[in-house]
């Protein structure tokens, strides 16, 4: 068994995504700290994708700026996946918690992250007819953190690979039902807003007259 520091834990598991995992699990390593570190470092690269690429890769950033909707891709859609995943994987019998969870998911997300700024940097040295090298990086973070994840969930489950398979579907059905759930609820609150809101308009209207 390893005996190793957290951030080689880290690197362990990240290049040995099979054994990693497995050895994060037994040695019970995970901090749930590096996923907060994780998940702001992937907010960031997610305005950094969008704001910062070459204008030869990515169409100019509307001139409007909003953090909500990088909050949404990172934070949000993160949270519904750690949510989603351990109530359908209590139901399989599953053995991981949510906080192991979303701790291996988080560092799931690494590889993603890094490539998404190393395009931002490339996105200023390439010229349009490199863009092949771009859109790889892009889909080798992409495939890369999909390999990651499947093996947290394994890891963190223990279980076998047709059941990671069924799991991770089922995470994936379970986080559109939790969205569309948080949609309708923002939707609901909005609305009660409104109609306080304007009952108490005509109120100091009436008081007022």
């Amino acid at each position: 068994m390893l005996d190793l520091t957290q951030p080689q834990f880290v690197k362990h598991a990240i290049f040995h995504p099979f054994e990693g995992f497995e050895d994060l699990r037994w040695k019970k390593a995970g901090k749930l700290s590096y996923t907060f570190i994780i998940i702001f470092t992937l907010f960031v690269a997610q305005i950094a994708y969008d704001r910062w690429c070459g204008f030869q890769f990515r169409p100019l950033p509307d001139a409007m700026f909003s953090v909500m909707p990088y909050i949404m891709q990172s934070v949000v859609y993160f949270l519904a996946w750690v949510i989603g995943n351990w109530s359908v994987c209590t139901l399989l019998d599953g053995e991981g918690t949510m906080k192991n969870i979303a701790i291996y998911s988080s560092y799931a997300l690494i590889p993603y992250i890094v490539c998404q700024f190393v395009d931002v940097f490339l996105s200023h040295i390439l010229v349009q007819d490199e863009f092949i090298f771009f859109t790889v990086l892009q889909y080798v973070g992409l495939i890369w953190t999909g390999m990651l994840l499947f093996s947290a969930i394994k890891a963190v489950h223990q279980y076998t690979f047709t059941k990671t398979v069924v799991a991770i579907v089922l995470t994936l059905i379970a986080m559109l039902i939790i969205l569309f759930l948080a949609v309708l609820l923002l939707s609901l609150f909005q609305n009660v807003y409104v109609f306080v809101y304007s009952i108490y308009t005509e109120i100091l209207y009436r008081v007022r007259v």
